[in-house]
């Protein structure tokens, strides 16, 4: 008679949203990779995978800025490049970046589930991933980016500080400078001859977000252009020269800011 071959036990793992304590095969996933025990897996597909859990808690916090209203321009042009949801003025806008990019996927998910915000970008880089998610209700906002902070370990107070790269007034544009700016930039308003130019690039990128958010509350001026994805952000400011003095002023304010928080 042919022998009958044991079977081999199967663990009583629950894998939707359940904290796992076995591997398949029957061994205590602590003993296998220390990292592994007790993690927790959204969908059966993700069982294999188990041995690469807790990569949640390697993302790097890059940048976390916090908008407690958008501002008419700023909301405007942030919905030219919107893949998602829309903005409008006055939404409370929470924009993060993590490294690696495809992280970002994990985070927004996180970030969804967690209140009723809604999704207006998703950048999927290399290097970094960049999300942004709007509310008018602020507190569903920070809940989100609370949550977010809490799965993957981390605080506002670590994310990366803000380091100014190239910050400057041009004043008095002229003609050929202000046309040719104008036909590179065609998500934001026109800048006009004559007119003053505040121009900032930050690194980490998202933190121009605050800078423009800022400058609009406390200066009448016009956003030209707002680069958050990237390497490093850039800011293009237009205005007569008072108002781009005071913009500039506001801007670089809020970046003085999230260093002292950062510190």
């Amino acid at each position: 008679m042919p022998q009958r071959i044991p079977r081999r036990r199967s663990s009583a793992v629950q894998i939707t949203g359940t904290d796992l304590g076995f591997s398949g095969s029957g061994t205590p996933l602590d003993e296998l990779h220390p990292s592994a025990a007790s993690c927790v897996i959204t969908t059966d597909s993700e069982a294999r995978l188990v041995s690469q859990a807790s990569a949640v808690e390697s993302i790097e916090l890059r940048t976390y800025v916090f908008l407690d209203s958008l501002q008419p321009q700023l909301a405007a042009y942030m919905g030219t490049v919107s893949q998602g949801f829309l903005p409008i003025p006055g939404d409370a806008c929470l924009w993060l970046e993590v490294s690696p990019g495809m992280a970002v996927h994990r985070v927004t998910d996180i970030a969804l589930k967690a209140s009723t915000v809604r999704l207006g970008q998703m950048v999927v880089e290399r290097a970094f991933g960049s999300l942004a998610l709007y509310h008018r209700d602020q507190s569903n906002v920070l809940h989100s980016g609370d949550v977010v902070l809490e799965a993957i370990g981390s605080s506002v107070d670590q994310r990366t500080r803000c380091s100014v790269t190239w910050t400057e007034v041009i004043r008095a544009i002229t003609p050929d400078h202000a046309v040719l700016i104008n036909r590179q930039n065609r998500r934001g308003s026109m800048i006009q001859a004559g007119m003053s130019m505040y121009i900032l690039e930050t690194e980490p990128a998202g933190y121009v977000l605050l800078a423009a958010n800022e400058a609009e509350k406390a200066s009448n001026i016009t956003v030209v252009d707002v680069k958050a994805v990237g390497a490093f952000g850039r800011l293009t400011l237009a205005g007569w020269e008072g108002d781009v003095n005071e913009a500039a002023s506001a801007a670089m304010r809020s970046v003085e800011q999230i260093n002292r928080r950062a510190r």
